[in-house]
């Protein structure tokens, strides 16, 4: 899976939002500062080049839907971060948080808790 932008995340925050539409459709899904249409329509073209979305032409429009899920984008996502970033280690990526003190002791043992298999 390619890389994407911080603009092209954004995008394919408002396509996972919509579910499917057209580039008017993921506007109205988007935070403000919306961009420009014409540069969303961009992103969502190189989106689509990526294989990011599927589109299919309807009448004289094109409607766009994720090929690909939240869910697996953020798998993908949070794999190659932990793999550059912590030596291949979750137990890095946690030990990270604890140090910046972004993760308490009752979430950590909630963390715990889930390893074990207890409701958190």
């Amino acid at each position: 899976m390619e890389k994407l932008t911080p603009q092209e995340e954004e995008a394919m925050m408002a396509v996972w939002k919509a579910g499917e539409g057209n580039v008017k459709v993921f506007l109205d899904h988007m935070d403000e500062p919306r961009p420009p249409y014409t540069t969303l329509a961009s992103t969502i073209k190189n989106l689509e080049r990526k294989e990011m979305l599927r589109s299919r032409l309807v009448g004289n429009a094109y409607l766009y839907t994720p090929a690909m899920s939240e869910e697996d984008y953020k798998k993908n996502f949070m794999s190659g971060v932990v793999k550059n970033y912590f030596d291949n280690s979750y137990k890095e990526l946690v030990n990270f948080f604890v140090e910046q003190n972004k993760l308490s002791p009752k979430e950590l043992q909630e963390i715990i808790d889930m390893i074990e298999g207890k409701k958190p």
